[in-house]
Protein backbone atom coordinates (compact mmCIF):
# COMPACT_ATOMS: atom_id res chain seq x y z
CA UNK A 1 0.00 0.00 0.00
CA UNK A 2 1.31 3.43 -0.34
CA UNK A 3 0.27 6.61 1.54
CA UNK A 4 -0.27 9.92 0.05
CA UNK A 5 -0.34 13.44 1.71
CA UNK A 6 -1.65 16.15 0.27
CA UNK A 7 -0.10 19.29 3.41
CA UNK A 8 -2.66 21.79 2.72
CA UNK A 9 -2.69 25.57 4.22
CA UNK A 10 -6.27 24.41 6.01
CA UNK A 11 -6.03 20.72 5.75
CA UNK A 12 -3.87 17.94 5.77
CA UNK A 13 -5.41 15.07 3.51
CA UNK A 14 -4.47 11.60 3.87
CA UNK A 15 -5.42 8.63 1.15
CA UNK A 16 -4.21 5.22 1.01
CA UNK A 17 -3.58 3.52 -2.43
CA UNK A 18 -3.55 -0.45 -3.11
CA UNK A 19 -2.14 -0.59 -6.45
CA UNK A 20 -4.75 2.11 -8.68
CA UNK A 21 -7.59 1.78 -6.17
CA UNK A 22 -8.13 4.44 -3.20
CA UNK A 23 -8.97 2.28 0.02
CA UNK A 24 -9.47 5.27 2.32
CA UNK A 25 -9.10 9.03 3.39
CA UNK A 26 -8.97 10.87 6.03
CA UNK A 27 -8.42 14.51 7.34
CA UNK A 28 -5.82 16.55 9.82
CA UNK A 29 -5.93 20.22 10.46
CA UNK A 30 -2.52 22.16 9.32
CA UNK A 31 -2.68 25.25 11.76
CA UNK A 32 -2.29 22.70 14.51
CA UNK A 33 1.63 22.74 15.77
CA UNK A 34 2.70 18.72 15.98
CA UNK A 35 5.91 17.11 16.84
CA UNK A 36 6.80 13.86 14.78
CA UNK A 37 5.71 11.91 17.54
CA UNK A 38 2.25 13.43 17.51
CA UNK A 39 2.07 13.12 13.65
CA UNK A 40 2.65 9.07 14.04
CA UNK A 41 0.26 9.28 16.63
CA UNK A 42 -2.91 10.58 14.92
CA UNK A 43 -1.57 8.60 11.43
CA UNK A 44 -1.76 5.09 13.13
CA UNK A 45 -4.84 5.51 14.90
CA UNK A 46 -6.13 6.63 11.73
CA UNK A 47 -4.81 4.10 9.81
CA UNK A 48 -5.27 1.21 12.52
CA UNK A 49 -8.87 2.27 12.83
CA UNK A 50 -9.12 1.10 9.20
CA UNK A 51 -7.28 -2.35 9.80
CA UNK A 52 -4.04 -0.75 8.24
CA UNK A 53 -0.40 -1.19 10.25
CA UNK A 54 2.75 0.70 9.59
CA UNK A 55 4.13 -2.18 7.87
CA UNK A 56 1.32 -2.32 5.18
CA UNK A 57 2.87 0.92 3.84
CA UNK A 58 5.46 0.49 1.07
CA UNK A 59 6.37 3.90 0.13
CA UNK A 60 4.82 7.46 1.04
CA UNK A 61 4.64 10.19 -1.06
CA UNK A 62 4.19 14.01 0.16
CA UNK A 63 2.55 16.91 -1.54
CA UNK A 64 2.90 20.59 0.06
CA UNK A 65 2.89 24.17 -0.07
CA UNK A 66 3.48 24.51 4.02
CA UNK A 67 6.88 24.09 4.62
CA UNK A 68 6.92 24.51 8.36
CA UNK A 69 5.29 21.24 8.64
CA UNK A 70 7.68 19.05 6.63
CA UNK A 71 10.14 18.79 9.11
CA UNK A 72 7.93 17.56 11.81
CA UNK A 73 6.04 15.48 9.61
CA UNK A 74 8.85 13.32 7.67
CA UNK A 75 10.83 12.95 10.84
CA UNK A 76 7.54 10.91 11.63
CA UNK A 77 7.51 8.76 8.22
CA UNK A 78 10.97 8.05 8.72
CA UNK A 79 11.15 7.30 12.41
CA UNK A 80 7.81 5.01 12.39
CA UNK A 81 7.01 3.71 8.55
CA UNK A 82 10.66 3.35 8.56
CA UNK A 83 10.68 4.62 5.19
CA UNK A 84 11.81 8.19 3.72
CA UNK A 85 8.99 9.97 2.04
CA UNK A 86 9.12 10.56 -1.67
CA UNK A 87 8.44 15.01 -1.64
CA UNK A 88 6.92 16.40 -4.35
CA UNK A 89 9.20 19.21 -5.47
CA UNK A 90 10.96 20.99 -8.76
CA UNK A 91 12.75 17.91 -10.43
CA UNK A 92 10.71 15.49 -9.16
CA UNK A 93 9.59 13.39 -12.45
CA UNK A 94 5.55 13.72 -12.37
CA UNK A 95 5.04 14.10 -16.13
CA UNK A 96 4.23 17.33 -16.20
CA UNK A 97 6.53 20.01 -18.27
CA UNK A 98 6.22 23.37 -16.65
CA UNK A 99 7.02 26.09 -18.70
CA UNK A 100 6.10 29.30 -16.87
CA UNK A 101 8.57 31.94 -16.79
CA UNK A 102 9.39 30.19 -12.73
CA UNK A 103 8.43 26.83 -12.69
CA UNK A 104 9.92 26.75 -9.04
CA UNK A 105 7.63 28.83 -8.27
CA UNK A 106 4.20 26.55 -8.71
CA UNK A 107 3.32 24.93 -6.07
CA UNK A 108 3.45 20.98 -5.57
CA UNK A 109 -0.07 21.20 -5.04
CA UNK A 110 -0.97 22.34 -8.67
CA UNK A 111 1.75 19.69 -10.28
CA UNK A 112 -0.36 16.92 -8.60
CA UNK A 113 -3.59 18.09 -9.74
CA UNK A 114 -2.14 18.24 -13.19
CA UNK A 115 -0.47 15.00 -12.87
CA UNK A 116 -3.57 13.18 -12.03
CA UNK A 117 -5.62 14.41 -15.22
CA UNK A 118 -5.94 11.81 -18.32
CA UNK A 119 -5.24 13.50 -21.74
CA UNK A 120 -5.37 17.24 -22.44
CA UNK A 121 -5.92 20.36 -22.91
CA UNK A 122 -7.75 20.26 -19.67
CA UNK A 123 -8.34 23.20 -17.32
CA UNK A 124 -8.02 21.89 -13.78
CA UNK A 125 -9.22 23.80 -11.04
CA UNK A 126 -8.63 23.12 -7.30
CA UNK A 127 -11.54 25.28 -4.56
CA UNK A 128 -9.06 25.48 -1.66
CA UNK A 129 -7.59 28.06 0.60
CA UNK A 130 -7.33 29.66 -2.35
CA UNK A 131 -8.75 28.85 -5.43
CA UNK A 132 -6.41 28.14 -8.81
CA UNK A 133 -7.36 27.70 -12.36
CA UNK A 134 -4.45 25.77 -13.84
CA UNK A 135 -3.36 25.48 -17.97
CA UNK A 136 -2.42 22.01 -19.22
CA UNK A 137 -1.68 21.63 -23.04
CA UNK A 138 -2.03 18.07 -24.80
CA UNK A 139 1.22 16.96 -24.05
CA UNK A 140 0.98 17.65 -20.47
CA UNK A 141 2.56 20.58 -20.30
CA UNK A 142 1.59 23.05 -17.31
CA UNK A 143 1.47 26.46 -19.43
CA UNK A 144 -0.69 28.64 -16.97
CA UNK A 145 -1.68 29.42 -13.73
CA UNK A 146 -4.60 31.65 -12.04
CA UNK A 147 -4.86 32.14 -8.38
CA UNK A 148 -7.76 33.89 -6.73
CA UNK A 149 -8.86 33.83 -2.91
CA UNK A 150 -11.06 30.75 -1.67
CA UNK A 151 -14.19 31.30 -1.10
CA UNK A 152 -13.55 31.03 2.80
CA UNK A 153 -11.04 33.67 2.80
CA UNK A 154 -13.85 35.82 1.16
CA UNK A 155 -15.93 34.94 3.69
CA UNK A 156 -13.52 35.30 6.91
CA UNK A 157 -12.50 39.08 5.27
CA UNK A 158 -16.56 39.72 5.35
CA UNK A 159 -16.76 39.14 9.29
CA UNK A 160 -13.30 40.25 10.32
CA UNK A 161 -12.78 42.99 8.59
CA UNK A 162 -16.28 45.08 8.58
CA UNK A 163 -17.64 45.47 12.34
CA UNK A 164 -21.31 44.81 11.80
CA UNK A 165 -20.92 41.78 9.30
CA UNK A 166 -21.49 38.41 11.33
CA UNK A 167 -19.80 35.10 11.09
CA UNK A 168 -21.95 32.59 8.74
CA UNK A 169 -22.51 29.82 7.11
CA UNK A 170 -21.62 29.31 3.66
CA UNK A 171 -24.18 27.91 1.93
CA UNK A 172 -26.14 28.84 -1.53
CA UNK A 173 -29.78 30.90 -1.15
CA UNK A 174 -32.72 30.38 -2.42
CA UNK A 175 -32.07 33.50 -4.52
CA UNK A 176 -29.99 35.97 -5.51
CA UNK A 177 -32.46 38.75 -4.47
CA UNK A 178 -31.90 38.23 -0.62
CA UNK A 179 -33.28 40.22 2.01
CA UNK A 180 -31.64 39.79 5.31
CA UNK A 181 -28.23 40.48 5.84
CA UNK A 182 -27.20 36.99 6.61
CA UNK A 183 -28.57 35.74 2.79
CA UNK A 184 -27.00 38.76 1.27
CA UNK A 185 -23.65 37.34 2.29
CA UNK A 186 -24.12 34.01 1.56
CA UNK A 187 -25.07 35.42 -1.62
CA UNK A 188 -22.70 37.16 -2.24
CA UNK A 189 -20.40 34.85 -1.52
CA UNK A 190 -21.58 31.90 -3.15
CA UNK A 191 -22.70 33.59 -6.46
CA UNK A 192 -19.54 35.86 -6.61
CA UNK A 193 -17.38 32.18 -6.45
CA UNK A 194 -19.58 31.23 -9.54
CA UNK A 195 -19.17 34.19 -11.59
CA UNK A 196 -15.60 34.23 -10.81
CA UNK A 197 -14.82 30.38 -11.80
CA UNK A 198 -17.46 30.88 -14.89
CA UNK A 199 -15.58 34.27 -15.84
CA UNK A 200 -11.97 33.01 -15.65
CA UNK A 201 -12.60 29.79 -17.31
CA UNK A 202 -14.47 31.89 -20.53
CA UNK A 203 -11.56 33.92 -19.99
CA UNK A 204 -8.92 31.21 -20.30
CA UNK A 205 -10.36 29.61 -23.33
CA UNK A 206 -10.53 32.88 -25.10
CA UNK A 207 -6.82 33.84 -25.07
CA UNK A 208 -5.65 29.77 -25.25
CA UNK A 209 -8.05 29.42 -28.43
CA UNK A 210 -10.00 26.20 -26.62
Amino acid sequence: MILVIDVGNTNITVGVFKGKEIVNTFRLTTKQSRTSDEYAIHLSGMLLQNGIRFQDIKDVIISSVVPNVMHSLGSAIIKYFNLVPIVVEAGIKTGIKVVTENPRQIGADRIVDAAGIYGGPVIVIDFGTATTYDLIDKDGAFLAGITAPGIRISAKALWEDAAKLPEIEIKKPESILTKETISSMQAGLVYGQIGQTEYIIRKIKEEANM
